[in-house]
């Protein structure tokens, strides 16, 4: 059974880093590409950031972008996602899914979604 598990997030304050991480338990992530999306309170999921199989495309919401950096290792099974300069409006469940595509922004396009791990930033 393909698993997905999020780690790495926490209560930090604004101008702090954090890195979260998605590994796959049960398998490699193959072809897929892996896409990390935030949940904030009271609102809809949002694309954040993804990553094409290799790892050479990557792709940033605009809100993530400058700040934030996917990464994947293949070897690893796992995909991180590097959040520097955090602000409180980062605050959301964080979670990572896969995608047929490093190009697709829509969760309802991506499957096996993980748990999340919460981000907290505070002013």
């Amino acid at each position: 059974q393909v698993q997905l598990v999020e780690s790495g997030g926490g209560l930090v304050q604004a101008g702090d880093s954090l890195r979260l991480s998605c590994a796959k338990s049960g398998g490699s992530f193959g072809w897929s590409a892996v896409g990390w999306f935030r949940q904030p309170p009271e609102n809809e999921r949002e694309f954040v950031a993804s990553i094409n199989w290799s790892g050479e495309h990557t792709s940033y919401a605009d809100s993530a972008k400058g700040r934030f950096t996917i990464s994947r290792d293949n070897a690893k099974n796992t995909v991180y996602l590097q959040m520097n300069s955090l602000k409180p409006e980062d605050t959301a469940v964080y979670s990572c899914a896969v995608a047929s595509s490093f190009r697709e922004t829509n969760p309802l396009l991506y499957t096996d979604w993980g748990q999340g791990t919460q981000v907290t930033v505070s002013s």
